[in-house]
């Protein structure tokens, strides 16, 4: 198993390559000057970032934990995502599983009834 990081202080700790190492985990990090190579976490942080960290002045740890946690409830469930075409995880889910059960009920009615 590996973990894809870029080149920040927080990744680069001995901690980490500690941890990593204890729990047979390859840290495998993007080239520097490339964040593409990270492209999908470097997005969420921003977007982490714009939506809770810039937006609020934080008394004590647990705002930011409360905030966090609401927040990325929302995401994961009700925002808008492009790669969804613009439809929230629960709407895609819902309209997958739908399309999926319509469409095996419908594979299910033109297969022949055996023994007729």
């Amino acid at each position: 198993m590996e973990i894809r990081v870029d080149n920040g202080p927080e990744f680069i700790s001995n901690a980490l390559l500690q941890w990593a190492e204890e729990n047979k985990i390859r840290i495998k990090h993007i080239q520097p000057g490339k964040p593409t190579q990270n492209a999908y976490i470097e997005r969420f942080n921003r977007f982490f970032r714009e939506d809770i960290l810039d937006a609020y002045l934080f008394n004590n740890l647990n705002q930011v934990r409360q905030l966090a946690a609401e927040w990325i409830d929302d995401y994961n469930e009700y925002h808008p995502h492009k790669s969804l075409n613009g439809k929230s995880p629960l709407e895609y889910m819902k309209e997958n599983e739908l399309h999926h059960i319509l469409n095996s009920k419908e594979s299910s009615l033109r297969e022949p009834v055996k023994g007729i």
